[in-house]
């Protein structure tokens, strides 16, 4: 709208010059510009009183689209820096409300797609990064970030590590994963972190720092590809019932899904459950609350407190599970 005015002015002035003062095209336009920009439009004393009066009028119209101007770019700084501001502060109560979330450390590529996978289960996440420019895909998505150094103790008490369901160590450095993972382990022992690991040998220190898991993009790359070449039909399988953000059709997914104290189904068999007779749900395999794991388990197997079902099907069904097994 500005550059519109500012055309329009220059175009008033341009013709008005040629018509009052007979100027050819070119001048008319140079003693528009003149005026406009403040310096004066008639260096040789050559303007009529028509012309005079015209020039004035024109400095004034002048005046005012600069003046309008600059209100407009005020507005729109203050406007910015308010709404900067307020987003700010409504991002920091939410992420200081925050509990039994997860974190993840960097927004690269890898932790991109971490966030994201977490995201489409509904699940909270607030992103650490100190890049103000990768940063901006989180804030592009609305997800809670913090910029900042996620080895940092003080960032991570910001994103609540004490309260936090687990972490992922995902920058690009492997030097500063080690750093991360140190500070998150002394901040919270207890808390499940796996990391990213770009070359081999950083495996071993990540996990002495104290990874649960490491993670290579580039192992775990080149396992799928070559399944994909080998077995693609398991590939396209694992995709499917691994990612909810598989463009598949059909509805699939694999999920974990703990017994609380509460629920119906502690104490009872798989039979008796009715999980697969009445959800439709296939329970792959059961990890004890003691840590064994008992894969494909008989219709007699029981379902103790604390046991975690593995189970595949449709996700509207797994929801339902999540829901007996809470006690809902």
């Amino acid at each position: 709208m500005i550059l519109g005015l500012l055309l329009v002015l220059i175009s008033v002035g341009t013709f008005g010059f040629h018509v009052i003062e007979g100027w050819p095209w070119f001048k008319a336009l140079y003693g528009t510009l003149m005026t406009v920009s403040t310096i004066g439009a008639e260096p040789e004393n050559e303007l009529s009183r028509e012309g005079q009066v015209f020039n004035v009028a024109l400095i004034f119209m002048g005046v005012c689209v600069v003046g309008f101007a600059i209100g407009s770019l005020t507005r729109a700084v203050v406007e910015f820096e308010l709404g900067s501001f307020f987003g700010r502060r409504r991002m920091e109560k939410e992420i200081h409300r925050l509990k039994d979330h997860f974190i993840v450390c960097g927004a690269g590529r890898v932790g991109r797609h971490i966030a994201m996978e977490i995201a489409s289960r509904k699940l909270a996440c607030v992103v650490i990064e100190k890049d103000s420019a990768r940063a901006q895909w989180a804030q592009a998505r609305e997800m809670p970030l913090i910029i900042g150094d996620a080895s940092s103790e003080e960032t991570l008490r910001e994103a609540r590590i004490e309260h936090a369901r687990g972490l992922a160590s995902a920058v690009t450095s492997d030097a500063q994963n080690v750093y991360i993972v140190l500070t998150a382990r002394g901040l919270a022992p207890d808390l499940p972190i796996i990391a990213r690991a770009s070359e081999d040998d950083a495996e071993s220190k990540l996990l002495r720092a104290g990874a649960n898991s490491v993670i290579s993009p580039y192992h775990y790359a080149g396992q799928s590809m070559a399944r994909m070449l080998t077995r693609p039909h398991v590939q396209h399988f694992l995709d499917l019932a691994l990612s909810p953000l598989s463009d598949a059709g059909l509805d699939l997914q694999i999920e974990e899904v703990r017994v609380e104290e509460k629920s119906k189904l502690a104490g009872t068999t798989l039979a008796e459950s009715e999980i697969r007779s009445r959800l439709g749900i296939i329970v792959l395999a059961i990890r004890r609350h003691s840590g064994g794991l008992e894969f494909n388990p008989g219709p007699e197997h029981a379902i103790s407190v604390g046991d975690f079902l593995i189970a595949m099907g449709d996700s509207r069904k797994l929801k339902e599970l999540e829901g007996l097994a809470g006690g809902a």
